[in-house]
């Protein structure tokens, strides 16, 4: 179960407080370029729209949750009124199995008309199902950011909705049991280390962490890695030129380990899921902190309304000093549609992908739902949560995520890899040489 209210909510939405997040999104968002969802019937296509009827399908895994349910009554909303006649038709995928059924669908050559994609391996693994938009998306380009995670050798395949990042969140009240200062968060791996054993000490899991899906190290990866990497080798890493024998590769997977041996998290790692019982968990007070999420769900917004001031946010901590002085969020295109290559009206359904992206929409996924818009234009004043502040501005100085440079079968096998190291069956050594022999 999903960690936040079922509804919409008027805690953190107040007035006035004037716009930050356009303020500092407009110099950020040239350089940035997971999810739940309610189950629901797979459909046939549903082609066969033009204009003056006929219906377009859309697959996601949000279109069943409450807090979006505006959301997508304002994108169909807009569309509709562009096109009378046209229906559309949302079908919400359970997350756990969404790209399986996608798959499925991909190799039927029928499905959806336009589907939803989390931005980077997920989506660039299937562009060969997708249109490319750069001819279609143009009114979209600047008003949008996070393009980055949603093209392949320099083609656009879908338009972002949201962005999606990493930040350390953390729980001041458990803090304060420990005797620790709510208001310092730890700056460098050293004082996090000093963080995790006190708060072990009271009791509580210095981390909560759920690997049951694997996913973990996906997060242990991006989370760490802007304070182990040099500037150099991160955006070496970005651009394919990945050495899976350096000494940063394999400092960041001895701490995945290590942190384990310790005790720095809830028993029963590699059996927690980490949708969504790691962040119940956290929500709960169960833990002194957690690395979430900044789009879609296991963000801000749902842990404040659990929370409240006692939710804090901290980025990266230094890990390797000799590399790194300070330290960013690591942040890019977090979610976003593309249109499927069988769809009978290619025209139409770009329409439609642009109602999904239109501002009023945005707007209300990020007050309802808590995503950060990817749309620099969406006026955030009136959040009053802090964690929300300075998670926005971070974002100006923010770098792709590490993880979702990976192929999507690299990705499966560390995930596999990462329960084995936990478990004990693999060295740190054994994992980087499967790796590396997997990115090639």
């Amino acid at each position: 179960m999903m960690p936040t209210a079922s509804g919409p909510t008027t805690r953190g939405i107040r007035s006035p407080r004037r716009g930050w997040f356009a303020a500092a999104l407009v110099p950020a968002l040239a350089l940035v370029s997971a999810a739940c969802g309610a189950a629901a019937p797979q459909t046939q296509s549903g082609g066969g729209a033009s204009a003056g009827g006929g219906k377009l399908v859309v697959w996601d895994w949000h279109s069943g949750d409450a807090t979006t349910k505006e959301y997508y009554a304002k994108a169909k909303s807009d569309f509709e009124a562009k096109h009378p006649g046209v229906q559309v038709e949302f079908v919400a995928q359970p997350y756990d199995q969404y790209y399986t059924l996608l798959g499925t669908a991909i190799q039927a050559g029928k499905g959806p008309d336009i589907s939803m994609f989390n931005g980077g391996a997920q989506m660039r693994d299937r562009v060969s199902s997708l249109l490319p938009l750069d001819d279609k998306v143009g009114d979209l380009k600047d008003r949008l950011v996070g393009w980055d995670a949603f093209r392949k050798d320099s083609a656009t395949y879908a338009v972002p909705v949201t962005l999606q990042g990493f930040p350390f969140y953390y729980n001041k009240a458990v803090y304060k049991k420990a005797g620790l200062d709510p208001e310092t968060p730890p700056k460098t791996l050293t004082e996090l280390q000093t963080t995790c054993a006190a708060i072990k000490k009271s009791g509580n899991a210095c981390f909560n962490l759920g690997n049951k899906e694997g996913l973990g190290i996906e997060f242990f990866l991006s989370g760490f890695g802007p304070g182990v990497f040099s500037p150099a080798q991160y955006d070496a890493w970005l651009a394919g030129k990945r050495d899976w024998k350096s000494p940063e590769v394999k400092q960041i997977f001895d701490l995945w380990k290590k942190t384990n041996d310790e005790g720095w998290y809830n028993k029963g790692v590699n059996s927690t899921a980490m949708f969504m019982d790691q962040f119940t968990m956290f929500s709960g007070g169960k833990g002194g902190n957690v690395i979430g999420l900044i789009s879609d769900t296991a963000h801000w917004k749902s842990f404040d309304e659990f929370l409240g001031p006692d939710l804090g946010v901290y980025k990266p901590p230094v890990s390797n000093p000799a590399n790194v002085t300070s330290t960013f969020l690591p942040a890019e295109g977090g979610i976003g549609y593309g249109v499927m290559k069988w769809t009978k009206d290619p025209a139409l359904a770009v329409d439609l992908v642009k109602s999904l992206a239109s501002t009023d929409a945005e707007k209300s996924f990020f007050e309802k739902a808590g995503a950060i818009a990817a749309d620099k234009t969406v006026d955030t004043k009136s959040v009053d949560v802090k964690a929300a502040g300075e998670i926005v501005s971070w974002l100006p100085d923010s770098k792709p995520l590490l993880h979702t440079a990976l192929s999507a079968k690299t990705l499966d096998l560390m995930h596999r890899l990462s329960q084995q190291l936990i478990s004990g069956d693999v060295t740190v050594d054994q994992v980087l040489t499967q790796l590396a022999a997997s990115d090639k």
